[in-house]
């Protein structure tokens, strides 16, 4: 360690010692009391890690420890937590609630710090802690005696406590998104890897090592692990490389070129990760791992990208999402994207190597239903707009450095043992989570040649449509009309790509990139789950291919449901245009999924292929449009573009969203998929959740099975 930051962080550590200690700053005492406690925790946890104190530990001790980290914004303990913006607002008021609510967001967020050893990260907080603290003392001082002896004293003007947490924010910002690149690019920012190639795996004591939250389902997965036989930790990690390794051979990519991919996943899987660490390596590709971001110097909102543990309270995340419309402006937004430029630019050789991201996402965690609170941070208009052109402008700026043309991406899912509690057929829930599991690797690894070739007949039936019709039934009222792209020549063209397991696992779909003009109608489901959030009743309208109006039914009030899905699925855009149709033919994962009584817990990934879905957003060949694709019958792909992709020829920023929402209408709520041709005759694909399509009967054997059943 730097011996001046060791030395200020002594001095940092012995003032906030003494903080916890006094209590001097009125009502606000105890936000700086608890808060300074927290951070002598942290410090201790620092002097654990260094020291090698916290490996030797025995398992009930980490998870005491993890607990004291992480107790205080867990769901029994939130309601009267500090970083709850209605409890602070309701202490200190608003003004004040929301300043001390993102402080206190932001020094939570230094928990990895304490793991990975990033001292100086460290140092930072405390001191910006110590600031505010200082202010508070100060107006304190300056008080008159007589109010102090009432019982009164003055506060530190709410502007200059926003200014001290604005120059944190802007001061550090670059070196942040120095260390958010480096991670991604540097193969020798390795601590996750070390822990998952090096750990003696048997012992679940190690998912502590990383610094995350670690619940009942992080434990019970890498135990549930611990138990398969190798050839079935074989064939779960195969299917995830070899998605990955195919998907640069059907996107016709040289991965001779890559020599770096980004594993992401949830902790609990290290016992597979650790193979495909190994098999990527033997592909020529070295991992990165990083963190998913905790802190608003790193861009932190409600999704998480990279590797994470448990989510302590899903309320906390929803709440902290928009903490940065604290400090954000145009200056702040000009600081990340020159410290991007600086950061690629460093990283330029490595940049060119990157393949892409290999994720391993996780579903089953029980539902929550989340509360739109009144004091939480939100963005403005202004702050909205700000954001969806600074995202334009940090997606061509990643582009320039990591060609879109040249990399790829694979994602697999498997269930976590919660998705088991409370299953409905009288065996109790724990016992069936090796059923659903097993299931889900069943589903994972289905024969992609016999869907490639039944899926190649919907598309020759598809390429002959001027548009699609979809519809509803059962209470869906999804009536959409989709305008599909003239085929010039048809015995050599097609519209839609034959997906199979690759970059998109398991198998399943046949895709494409709807013209947008005459694309029209109502796209609704009663229920589904979209990064990590429930929508219930979503509708969402387009004319011209475009979201004209949306709602849903999570809140009574109808402006929160607007808002709720302008956030999370227009991502601040005043409108979106429909990226991507398609129409999944997994009924396999469609049938175990009612089976289990798990269809509200599917993730997109497999919810897609069980069912046609729309996207709203970008095509699925964003900032590749220029590659040349064939399916497995030779003829090439022609349908990658749109009224909206087509404008990167003059202006990127108009082209692109940088944003892709899968939205599935599950077989038991679909009435139609009918093509129209080009002389209006009308050729049905599905009729009431059936194929009724020849050549696709086999698709409709998981029905018949489970009727039987």
């Amino acid at each position: 360690m730097n011996s001046m930051i060791k030395e200020r962080l002594e001095l940092a550590k012995e003032r906030i010692t003494e903080i916890k200690n006094e209590s001097n700053v009125g009502s606000f005492s105890d936000f700086f009391e608890k808060t300074a406690a927290f951070l002598v925790l942290l410090m201790k946890q620092r002097e654990l890690v260094e020291s090698g104190e916290l490996f030797r530990w025995e398992l009930l001790q980490l998870q005491e420890n993890n607990h004291a980290l992480y107790g205080d914004i867990l769901p029994e303990h939130y309601g009267t937590s500090f970083g709850n913006p209605e409890y602070c607002a309701q202490v200190f008021g608003e003004v004040y609630g929301n300043i001390l609510c993102f402080l206190y967001g932001e020094l939570r967020a230094m928990i990895p710090y304490t793991y990975e050893g990033r001292d100086e990260d460290l140092l930072k907080g405390l001191e910006l802690f110590l600031e505010i603290y200082g202010s508070f003392r100060c107006s304190l001082e300056e008080t008159e005696e007589s109010r102090k002896q009432e019982g009164q004293f003055d506060l530190p003007k709410p502007e200059h406590l926003k200014e001290s947490l604005y120059y944190y924010i802007s001061d550090y910002t670059r070196e942040a998104y120095h260390t958010k690149i480096r991670n991604m690019l540097d193969v020798h920012a390795d601590f996750a890897r070390k822990i998952i190639e090096k750990a003696d795996l048997s012992d679940v004591r190690y998912l502590y090592y990383f610094g995350e939250y670690i619940s009942e389902n992080e434990l019970k997965t890498a135990a549930y692990l611990n138990t398969l036989p190798e050839e079935m930790i074989a064939k779960m990690e195969d299917t995830y490389t070899e998605g990955y390794r195919i998907g640069f051979e059907a996107g016709n990519k040289d991965i001779t070129k890559k020599k770096i991919v980004n594993i992401r996943y949830s902790l609990g899987f290290e016992r597979m990760i650790r193979r495909a660490v190994q098999n990527f390596r033997k592909i020529g590709l070295e991992a990165t791992i990083y963190r998913a971001t905790t802190s608003v110097l790193e861009g932190r909102g409600m999704s998480r990208i990279g590797y994470y543990g448990g989510i302590p309270n899903k309320q906390y995340d929803f709440d902290h999402k928009d903490d940065q419309a604290l400090i954000l402006d145009k200056a702040l937004l000009q600081v990340r994207l020159e410290a991007l430029r600086e950061a690629y630019e460093e990283y330029k050789e490595q940049a060119g190597t990157f393949g892409g991201p290999a994720v391993v996402e996780v579903f089953g965690e029980r539902s929550v239903e989340l509360v739109s609170q009144k004091h939480a941070l939100h963005l403005s208009k202004e702050q909205q707009q700000m954001l969806v052109e600074y995202a334009a402008s940090a997606g061509e700026l990643q582009n320039n450095y990591i060609h879109g043309e040249e990399r790829s991406f694979t994602i697999i899912a498997f269930p976590v043992p919660e998705i088991a509690s409370g299953q409905e057929d009288g065996k109790e829930g724990k016992d069936r989570y090796p059923e659903i599991f097993d299931a889900v690797i069943r589903i994972n690894t289905l024969d992609y040649q016999l869907y490639q070739r039944i899926q190649q007949k919907i598309i020759d039936v598809l390429d002959q449509g001027k548009y699609v019709m979809v519809k509803g039934m059962n209470g869906n009222r999804t009536n959409m009309k989709v305008m599909l792209h003239t085929l010039q020549n048809p015995d050599r063209e097609t519209n839609f790509e034959n997906c199979v397991a690759d970059v998109n696992i398991p198998v399943g779909e046949v895709f494409t990139s709807p013209v947008l003009t005459g694309t029209e109608g109502t796209l609704h489901v009663s229920h589904v789950y979209l990064d990590e959030l429930e929508y219930k009743d979503l509708t969402l309208r387009f004319e011209d291919g475009r979201v004209t109006d949306y709602s849903c039914a999570n809140f009574t009030a109808e402006e929160e449901n607007r808002k709720l899905i302008k956030d999370n699925i227009l991502f601040h855009h005043e409108t979106l245009p429909i990226g991507e149709f398609a129409i999944g033919t997994n009924t396999t994962a469609f049938v175990a999924a009612r089976k289990y009584h798990i269809e509200d817990k599917l993730p997109i990934l497999i919810a897609e292929k069980t069912g046609p879905h729309f996207a709203v957003g970008d095509t699925c060949y964003s900032h590749s449009e220029e590659v040349r694709l064939f399916n497995p019958d030779g003829k090439e792909i022609i349908a990658k573009d749109n009224e909206c992709s087509i404008k990167r020829k003059e202006d990127s920023h108009k082209a692109y969203f940088n944003c892709h929402t899968d939205i599935t209408i599950p077989y038991d709520e679909l009435g139609e998929v009918s093509v129209v041709t080009m002389t209006e005759e009308v050729i049905p694909i599905i009729e009431e959740g059936r194929f009724v399509l020849a050549g696709c009967e086999e698709l409709n054997a998981p029905f018949d099975q489970e009727s039987m059943d």
